[in-house]
């Protein structure tokens, strides 16, 4: 510290410069306050946008242009057709169980052609536990999607991820396909059941243990239910009977398979997914400017201290006594004072 050099200005504009530095650090920290209160907007539009897409509001014009599309009750039967189907095929000679029907009695109202389905009727396979991998065995091999690897709006493609030995008898049970999804299962309260539409730049990966997997009917848009699961109505759901520990919770496949999904007619899916994506897409956007501005403020802050410390923030007065007159004034005082002598012991 002894050695460190540092430019003296003047006394006078010393105080012009702390005095600027204030006004400016004030408008500064009015800046930061204003963007640190645009997540939570965000996340409060976001939810906003989800909202209305399941209770109908974004295809009302939609459904008012086109009331005669087959309604989502035959598109379940289809798919619980399915569902047996696949099941029977796999566990020949084996009883099928169907899956329960929802009671719809305590859940909202919704539109005309649409129809409450469990996740355990809309899933052909799982869920499913991931592979408990060791840290051991971590190292070249086979990409792994973990719970950190990807949240609701970000996720890491497959060659970000970490790498791990998996037996090849266990690569086809745990690996991920296009379209299906992910969901947390084990993970503090605030991220519990976060989903994951897997896409083709997740591939090849195997997924971690404390994720399920489901595979949903090829008629469904994926997308769809990853969004409703996302929702704040989605997730009450589906964490509504999570076992709780410390500072930690955990859904298992019971939860999932009974979630509650509401399902609009096929036609409909696809409106009601390319308008949810446009929106929250448009929220994307103001997401990445709100950080690009924070680096920016940052950037401009330490900008500002530069040219106060090369003299070009407050004009210079030539009246102003010279800084090196104030040097010898502390210099002299330095000189003056007793000197203090050091401690024995």
């Amino acid at each position: 510290m002894k050695e460190l050099l540092a430019p003296l200005p003047p006394l006078n504009e010393q105080k012009r410069i702390v005095a600027k530095l204030e006004a400016v650090q004030a408008r500064s920290d009015a800046a930061k306050a204003a963007l640190d209160a645009i997540p939570p907007l965000l996340d409060k539009f976001r939810q906003s946008v989800l909202a209305a897409a399941f209770r109908g509001d974004l295809t009302r014009a939609w459904r008012a242009a086109h009331p005669d599309v087959e309604p989502a009750s035959a598109l379940l039967a289809r798919i619980r057709a399915e569902r047996r189907r696949r099941w029977e095929e796999a566990h020949p000679g084996k009883r099928y169980k169907e899956p329960e029907p929802v009671d719809a009695s305590d859940l909202p109202e919704l539109p005309a052609g649409w129809c409450w389905a469990s996740m355990d009727e809309v899933v052909v396979a799982g869920p499913q536990n991931g592979v408990y991998i060791p840290r051991s065995q971590y190292g070249p091999g086979m990409p792994i999607l973990r719970v950190d690897d990807y949240q609701l709006q970000w996720s890491r493609s497959s060659e970000e991820l970490q790498q791990v030995a998996v037996p090849p008898e266990s690569l086809a049970k745990y690996q991920v396909s296009v379209g299906d999804l992910v969901i947390n299962r084990v993970n503090s309260p605030s991220h519990l059941g976060k989903v994951l539409l897997v896409e083709a730049r997740h591939t090849p990966a195997v997924f971690e243990s404390n994720m399920m997997r489901v595979t949903l009917s090829a008629e469904l848009h994926p997308s769809l239910i990853r969004d409703y699961l996302a929702s704040e109505a989605g997730k009450r759901y589906l964490t509504s009977n999570a076992k709780w520990a410390v500072n930690q919770a955990s859904i298992n496949q019971g939860d999932v398979g009974r979630t509650p999904i509401p399902l609009p007619p096929v036609a409909e899916q696809t409106q009601i997914t390319s308008a949810t994506a446009e929106s929250l897409s448009a929220l994307d956007r103001l997401s990445a400017s709100q950080d690009v501005l924070r680096r920016l403020s940052q950037v401009l802050n330490q900008s500002i201290l530069a040219k106060a410390f090369r003299g070009e923030l407050v004009p210079q007065d030539p009246d102003d006594e010279p800084a090196s007159a104030l040097l010898e004034r502390l210099r002299a005082a330095r000189a003056a004072s007793p000197k203090k002598g050091r401690r024995k012991g």
